[in-house]
């Protein structure tokens, strides 16, 4: 390997044999080194081979600026992360890792900042949730900081964003359009919801996307208008819901719910509701 680039110490720049960059990562692996010398392999911890060359940029930029400790801690949380959730865009070894160390920064300097949706994302987002509070703990094992719980939910949120390959401002907007449905669902048909049943958590799954395409302006065609007709037929009640939902979205959000999205709405409240009157 040759070094194309000196970042700093522990962070160079290579370029492998289709001559695109890689960011290559390793205590003291800059050290007494020049641009063209070979690499010493064994001093290497990671190398970020990714897809694009600006993301490959960017993370080279924020690198050359973060504490090797936290970088490598923050390495471990993303593949803790990827062994629970499945792929991950790329883009979150930046988005993450930058947020990782300011608020660790934030915290040596008592100035953590409070979460507006701790509360949601812990009840739609479990998972992820846990994945957090899991990466606070990695955190204060090797870096010695103890972060705040509302750390765990900006994690989380930022997780979240992985999958679904959006910016943090679009999640965050999502995770409150799912809050209103749950809330209207909750209320119109008097549910207390059990958030460990299947159709719950596919309900979450369900509005996660939906909301997404919705805020996206992404429409679900109509289909089978046989397929609706018996659907309102057979769940009256959870199709009147799912037609408040359709009004709310409409007056908040300027947006025309077609009958193939007020269907499947309408399929997850009532597997949502049957499951809530099933267990109580």
């Amino acid at each position: 390997m040759i070094i194309a680039k000196i970042l700093n110490n522990n962070v160079v720049v290579i370029l492998d044999a289709q001559q695109r960059e890689q960011v290559v990562m390793g205590r003291g692996l800059a050290f007494q080194k020049r641009v063209g010398d070979t690499l010493d392999t064994s001093r290497i911890e990671k190398v970020f081979a990714l897809q694009s060359d600006e993301l490959t940029r960017r993370l080279g930029e924020l690198l050359s600026q973060i504490p090797l400790e936290v970088i490598t801690t923050c390495d471990r949380i993303i593949d803790l992360a990827r062994s629970r959730l499945g792929k991950l865009q790329e883009s979150l070894y930046i988005t993450l890792t930058d947020h990782c160390h300011y608020a660790i920064e934030r915290q040596k300097k008592g100035l953590a900042i409070k979460n507006a949706l701790l509360w949601e994302t812990q009840r739609l987002y479990p998972r992820e949730f846990e994945l957090g509070n899991e990466a606070r703990a990695i955190i204060a094992q090797r870096l010695g900081v103890e972060l705040p719980e509302d750390e765990a939910g900006f994690i989380a949120l930022h997780l979240v964003t992985g999958q679904l390959n959006s910016e943090m401002p679009e999640v965050m907007h999502i995770t409150q359009v799912m809050q209103e449905i749950l809330q209207l669902v909750k209320y119109q048909l008097r549910l207390e919801y059990d958030t460990t049943t299947l159709s719950y958590q596919r309900f979450v799954t369900h509005l996660k996307f939906f909301a997404q395409r919705m805020l996206s302006r992404n429409v679900v065609p109509d289909d089978d208008e046989t397929l609706h007709d018996a659907v309102k037929e057979n769940y009256a009640l959870s199709w009147k819901c799912a037609e408040k939902i359709a009004l709310h979205i409409r007056n908040t959000y300027q947006r025309e719910l077609t009958t193939e999205e007020i269907m499947f709405l309408t399929i997850h409240i009532e597997r949502v509701r049957k499951d809530t009157l099933r267990h109580n």
